[in-house]
């Protein structure tokens, strides 16, 4: 696992063990002692039932000592059924703890993701009890039994240790390095299960609004897509599973081989008796290979399923001494941050912009805004830029347009860096619309076609009624008329002539930097619809959160970092997206969209 999964489980896991009661713990762990005192024996008393009674013409005698083994296998079962209440003991603390855990995480957000959400929480509460529950049960006697076999081995025939625990080594690196495997494959399959719940709750909330646009065969194929990559992960996870068996082989059935064909070279040398050798088989046959196959199926599944859940229900969960915000970023899985650099190879084209490592504070010894940021947007891709206040999304924007150069890191577009080029150049590759837009004192013609080059008036009149500026084009006299002073156009006029300048450009990536701050949301929609017909790369640093919805992809910044996925997927893997979403959500519902930037402040 990476760094950061092992940090949102370890910290899960942590504030669970917490609670549990250590004289329970140390309960559990004498009865579990008691318990292992047949793996212990039983080879011991094999061997000296045959070296003793039935090889030394004895047979009384041998049956005495099977009998011994009959009796403390009795003891096995005592001990197997006092145990019980102090696994109780041990599992419900951890159940009561995560219950607690999570609720306090749902209360804290003020309009989680409805039903769907809920049930996904409930369903994975039950089922992190469940694997604790079945992983302490099972592991503490397959554990506990290995060992004892290990400890018999060594008193009763220690020439045959090396011989056992060398292949037992080299199963555990094989399956050590299937681990990572493992536990991305099994991750992926618990997200496409939680990316189709989401979607098919919504498609289902809203019937009505798919029949009334038609919208039937888009949502059925969007969720056909959803199950597929389901199926793949399943897939996925079925191959890298079969993997265990070798670790099976190596571990539990190659000890035994090597044993038996060692074995007429170790009685004839005497080092071992042959009642040994019936003793040391007996430890690998009854106790070593169960013991290795049954962890390895549990390692394989079990824990597998218990780290993601955890991993799942940590993303849930606000941690101690932060905001709910912060922590829940924090935790995302990292399978959801953007690729670090080498990961995703873009082809180079005009449109291909590539953020690799890029670093950024606005004055030395600060502390960095930007902080070891990755993305990637392919050509003609559409990418909306959202988070709280002061999370670095203007100074993304600049950078990207070339304003400012990184501290460390790099901004490609085409696959040339931005940073080396000169500003004509730059401005020829990447165009960038602030958020107070620059109108200068001169014929609109002029203001339209800098610094593209001059435009014939239908490209002009074109280019004005896709972006609803028509009336104002009119207003002002056409292409032909006049501004005197820039001073007399409102916020949004400006915007509007700077977006038509924009849109004009022959810039292959276009950044709108809440480019249509001053519009209202209708102007707004109409604005961003125009520049995704627009041939090349769209940025939107998003104002209002519906630029997100018609975006392909979200990059999510907070902390200095971002994460990166659809927006639906976005609200399945991050707790602050989807509290961004609830301000969004419920501002609509009051009267009206309101800026991302202020739901994010109001939930800080």
């Amino acid at each position: 696992m990476g760094r950061h999964r092992r940090v949102a489980a370890g910290q899960a896991l942590r504030a669970l063990v917490e609670g549990v009661p250590r004289a329970a713990l140390w309960r559990l762990a004498g009865w579990s002692a008691v318990e292992a005192v047949p793996a212990l024996c039983s080879g011991l008393l094999v061997a000296a039932a045959a070296d003793r009674g039935f090889l030394a013409g004895r047979p009384g005698v041998g049956f005495g000592w099977l009998a011994g083994l009959g009796a403390v296998t009795v003891l096995r079962a005592v001990a197997a059924r006092a145990v019980f209440p102090y696994l109780a003991e041990v599992v419900e603390p951890l159940r009561d703890a995560l219950v607690a855990r999570v609720v306090r995480g749902a209360l804290s957000r003020p309009d989680p993701d409805g039903p769907a959400e809920i049930a996904r929480i409930t369903e994975q509460v039950e089922s992190a009890r469940q694997l604790t529950a079945t992983l302490v049960r099972s592991a503490r006697g397959v554990g506990v039994g290995l060992l004892a076999a290990l400890v018999g081995l060594g008193l009763l025939a220690p020439v045959v240790l090396p011989l056992v625990l060398l292949p037992l080594a080299v199963s555990g690196l094989l399956f050590a390095r299937l681990l990572g495997p493992l536990v991305a494959r099994r991750r992926a399959v618990v997200l496409a299960d939680e990316r189709i719940a989401a979607e098919a709750g919504r498609a289902f909330a809203g019937l009505r609004d798919v029949a009334a646009c038609g919208a039937q065969q888009r949502v059925a194929e969007r969720l056909e897509a959803l199950v597929t990559a389901q199926g793949e992960a399943l897939r996925a996870v079925g191959r890298a599973a079969a993997a265990r068996s070798l670790t099976v082989a190596v571990g539990g059935r190659l000890p035994l081989l090597v044993v038996v064909c060692a074995a007429p070279w170790l009685v004839s040398g005497g080092r071992l008796s042959a009642g040994e050798v019936l003793g040391v088989a007996t430890y690998l046959v009854q106790q070593l290979e169960p013991a290795v196959r049954t962890l390895a199926g549990m390692l394989g599944s079990w824990l597998l399923d218990l780290a993601v859940v955890l991993e799942r229900l940590a993303s849930s969960a606000p941690s101690a001494g932060r905001t709910p915000r912060r922590a829940a970023v924090r935790q995302l899985p990292p399978d959801a941050r953007t690729p670090p650099q080498g990961e995703e190879q873009l082809p180079d084209g005009d449109g291909s912009l590539a953020v690799r490592s890029l670093r950024y504070a606005h004055a030395p010894g600060a502390a960095p805004v930007l902080d070891g940021l990755d993305f990637a947007v392919r050509p003609g891709g559409r990418l909306a830029v959202v988070g709280p206040s002061g999370t670095g999304k203007s100074t993304l924007a600049a950078l990207l347009a070339g304003m400012l150069s990184p501290d460390a890191g790099h901004v490609l577009v085409g696959g040339v860096e931005l940073a080396g080029l000169p500003g004509p150049e730059r401005a020829s590759r990447v165009a960038l619309v602030p958020q107070e837009a620059y109108v200068f004192a001169g014929s609109v013609r002029e203001n339209l076609c800098w610094p593209s080059g001059d435009r014939s008036d239908d490209e002009l009149a074109d280019a004005a009624r896709r972006l609803g500026a028509d009336r104002l084009l009119a207003r002002l006299g056409g292409p032909d008329g006049r501004i005197a002073s820039p001073g007399d156009l409102s916020a949004g006029e400006r915007q509007l002539l700077a977006l038509v300048r924009t849109f004009l450009s022959p810039a292959p990536v276009v950044v709108l930097d809440e480019a249509t701050c001053h519009l209202d949301a209708a102007a707004e929609q109409r604005a961003e619809e125009a520049f995704a017909e627009r041939p090349g790369t769209l940025v939107v640093v998003a104002h209002r959160l519906g630029s997100a919805v018609r975006t392909d992809r979200v990059l999510l910044l907070d902390g200095g970092r971002g994460v990166l996925a659809g927006h639906g997927d976005l609200q399945v893997l991050s707790p602050l997206y989807r509290e961004l979403v609830g301000h969004w959500r419920a501002s609509i519902r009051v009267g009206g969209p309101v800026a991302v930037s202020g739901a994010g402040e109001r939930a800080a």
